[in-house]
């Protein structure tokens, strides 16, 4: 019997490769190598499984950054660590999939908007407002305008109509706008601690 976790793993690969749209069940089936009526055993529709895998990886990825921002720890290795972890998760985005989710699967978009203005929003304040706590962040900058913007930045990057895919490398605009964010928030004391973690 195929779970339902192999499903949305062969779809999320397929996904990342070509986009949501152009893939259809059939190709979902044919790369798993079982039929569409197993695939229809688990999800009603592509949406759902659209939906659902939205919903996975949301979850995981909320979990990774939860796990690097914690109450006690040092904010310049967790904004070092979250950089890295940052660069992870776009290095498997395809811009293609944002587009679809947005264009035709819509509680999936609603998913991602929520995680990006509630969550997202949320643990990069939280983050802020530690630093400013330590030294390390500017303490004159307001936490919450500050996290709604790099919130925003972040998807700025994806845009292909600024930074057009066929001449700019997605995870080169994302460390640019990641790194004038970081030296932006910082006061001398984190940019310090920065310039020695390059």
């Amino acid at each position: 019997m195929v779970d339902k976790d192999r499903i949305l793993s062969g779809c999320e690969q397929l996904f990342l490769e070509s986009g949501i749209k152009s893939i259809t069940m059939d190709d979902i089936a044919r790369h798993l190598g079982i039929s569409k009526k197993t695939i229809y055993q688990h999800f009603r529709d592509k949406n759902e499984l659209v939906t659902t895998l939205v919903k996975q990886r949301l979850a995981d990825d909320e979990a990774m950054l939860c796990a690097i921002i914690s109450d006690t720890g040092n904010v310049m290795d967790e904004m070092v660590e979250l950089t890295r972890c940052t660069g992870e998760i776009f290095s498997r985005v395809n811009p293609a999939v944002l587009f679809d989710l947005q264009k035709y699967h819509h509680e999936g978009w609603g998913l991602y908007l929520q995680f990006k203005t509630g969550f997202l929003v949320n643990i990069i304040e939280k983050l802020l407002r530690k630093g400013i706590e330590q030294g390390y962040i500017r303490p004159e900058i307001d936490a919450r305008i500050i996290a709604i913007m790099r919130v925003n930045q972040i998807e700025l990057g994806f845009n292909a109509s600024i930074y057009p895919h066929a001449e700019f490398n997605l995870w080169d605009v994302q460390l640019q706008l990641l790194n004038h964010f970081n030296y932006g928030v910082c006061s001398i004391k984190g940019i310090t601690v920065l310039n020695n973690a390059d």
